[in-house]
């Protein structure tokens, strides 16, 4: 009987053993093991004493508690981390079905997914961050490309026979930073306010909301490197919405670092009401000049279906004055809506600022929207025209050539 049980322990070593070890069943199979060496020599021997008979009951207690200990390791799992593999599972089916699908996806954008309210929406939201990983490649590679350009240069200057001679003064990025940052933090003293109103999170997409933090900073990165930059604010910003996360994404540890102020209260609790100037394109009244007197606001908005009255409806409300651009009084409009973006305002102001003249200003309005500058404004030619049409007929002949030549040149007049 003994050397049965030796032999029956020597195969359960050599070959059992380490098939439950590999698959994660060493813990309670040494259990089972006796209870199978003992009912082996109990079978052998039947003389054994009714003491030595397998006991069923504590082999079921065995098997029971092993099973439950998987299956609450099983439960135990977070349903998120499931719903989250799931939805993993789903995107690398649709990159195999050949849909446009990002290569890398974090944990957030995976939660952006989920949360879209139907299948065309979680198509849309994918086939954007796929243009989004496409674009950040291409830039990847122009980037990589250029500094090589940039070594290859150096080297062919450096084994140059004779070493090139140049007057500049080389100033380092760093010194260059600390320039900026002081004249920002001059800004915050004694610069001319510019307000941001952050009110409009709740009318925009996610993907509008991006978009709008992408020109708010290049905007401030424009204001930054200018001589006499504004003191920028952002007002009615709430801290954990979704600007908040997007300005994160983009500035990460300089977010707390930056030379701005931000508030969640409203600028008519900051400013005086009679100096607020609220810019929007639906304004009746057309700005004629920049006053640095005065504290002007930019509605921080991108919308692809051109909300109209959004932010004039805004200005009303808080008993605010407007202003529009005067595009149609120095531009050949061409076509397509008079919104700019927020970094064209932030060079328009910054201009307008510095040089208070027009023509330069609006230079930075998009060349597809307009034909060119006009030389005198529109409303005077229309005005000629309806003088000369006067004319061809014949009506008040005296009066219309009085006034023709009281507004225009010699040269122009009538013989």
């Amino acid at each position: 009987m003994q050397c049965a049980n030796m032999l029956l322990r020597k195969i359960v070593r050599s070959s059992v053993l380490p098939f439950a070890a590999q698959h994660g069943m060493k813990k309670d199979f040494f259990p089972l093991s006796r209870t199978l060496s003992l009912s082996l020599c109990l079978k052998q021997d039947k003389s054994c004493e009714p003491s030595e008979k397998l006991d069923l009951d504590e082999w079921k207690k065995v098997m029971k508690s092993g099973l439950q200990e998987d299956v609450s390791e099983t439960v135990s799992e977070p349903k998120e981390l499931s719903s989250l593999a799931a939805a993993r599972e789903t995107l690398e089916m649709w990159r195999l079905a050949g849909r446009a699908v990002p290569e890398n996806i974090s944990e957030e954008e995976l939660k952006t997914f989920m949360e879209c309210p139907s299948k065309s929406a979680k198509k849309k939201y994918l086939k954007y961050l796929h243009l989004r990983e496409l674009h950040k490649k291409s830039h990847k590679r122009k980037m990589d490309e250029k500094r090589e350009r940039r070594l290859k240069a150096q080297d062919e200057a450096s084994n140059a026979d004779e070493p090139k001679k140049s007057s500049f003064v080389y100033l380092s990025s760093k010194i260059m930073d600390q320039t900026y940052n002081w004249r920002a933090a001059q800004s915050m003293i004694f610069g001319q306010p510019l307000v941001f109103d952050m009110s409009y999170e709740k009318e925009m997409s996610v993907r509008e909301v991006t978009n709008t933090v992408k020109q708010i900073v290049l905007g401030e990165s424009f204001n930054r490197r200018t001589v006499d930059p504004f003191h920028i604010h952002f007002c009615n910003f709430q801290e954990d919405s979704l600007f908040h996360r997007e300005f994160v994404k983009h500035y990460r540890e300089a977010w707390g670092k930056l030379l701005i102020t931000v508030t969640d209260k409203c600028y008519t609790e900051i400013f005086p009401k009679d100096k607020l100037i609220y810019l929007t394109a639906d304004s009746p009244k057309v700005m004629k000049e920049f006053d640095h007197d005065k504290i002007y606001i930019i509605g921080s908005m991108v919308d692809k279906s051109i909300k109209t009255g959004v932010s004039l409806a805004r200005a009303k409300r808080l008993g605010l004055e407007t202003a529009a651009l005067p595009l149609e009084k120095y531009l050949l409009w061409n076509t397509g809506g008079k919104n700019l973006t927020l970094d064209q305002m932030m060079h328009i102001l910054l201009t307008l600022k510095d040089t208070a003249d027009w023509k330069k200003a609006l230079e930075f309005v998009p060349k597809r929207k307009y034909c060119g500058f006009v030389s005198t404004p529109i409303k005077e030619l229309k005005k000629t025209l309806d003088l000369i049409n006067t004319l061809k007929l014949g009506k008040r002949r005296g009066e219309v050539e009085k006034q023709f030549a009281k507004n225009h040149p010699k040269k122009y007049t009538l013989k």
